[in-house]
């Protein structure tokens, strides 16, 4: 099966669609962090090369804000096509170079599992000892803290059992 298939059997947008306009990667907030722009990601399902995706950093650091998609003429869903990407790494064991990125999804994903919404101290708790790194970004947090920025608080959740169910139908499931 050629690498788009799988991605368009996971995700069903047709990838074929994207004619490398490059507004995708024009608006991705962090593209300056990634090893490769994710219309130069799109392009590499496109040729096939299944095994530069995968192991690329991007499909790991994409927050998935939709900003690519939004932007995207032909209405393709390029978060999704990013997160289609992290599932079959995950199911072939791969992992990103940095370690933390990999931490950090997981992280994220338990936390959203656990309470169907992040909330941010806890995430930070969580990843912090996921990487026990526990003082690097002190200075930054207290200052978020004393802003306001960071809420005690998650907000309420009323179906947690849909939330459960959704993520036992899910391949992120470990």
């Amino acid at each position: 099966m050629a690498f788009i298939d799988e991605i368009e059997s996971i995700n069903s947008e047709l990838v074929a669609k994207c004619f490398q306009c490059q507004r995708c990667s024009c608006g991705c907030p962090i593209v300056d962090e990634m090893d490769y722009a994710p219309h130069q990601i799109m392009r590499m399902i496109l040729l096939d090369q299944r095994d530069k995706v995968l192991d690329s950093n991007t499909i790991w650091l994409c927050v998935s804000c939709e900003t690519c998609s939004t932007r995207c003429p032909n209405d393709i869903d390029i978060a999704g096509v990013m997160d289609a990407c992290r599932q079959i790494a995950i199911e072939e064991g791969r992992k990103p170079a940095e370690e933390r990125i990999y931490k950090f999804y997981n992280t994220f994903l338990k936390r959203v599992e656990a309470g169907g919404r992040i909330n941010e101290p806890m995430l930070v708790a969580m990843f912090k000892l996921a990487t026990k790194d526990f003082f690097s970004d002190m200075r930054l947090g207290m200052k978020m803290g004393l802003k306001g920025k960071l809420k005690l608080l998650s907000p309420k959740v009323k179906d947690r059992a849909a939330i459960k169910r959704m993520f036992a139908q899910t391949l992120h499931k470990k």
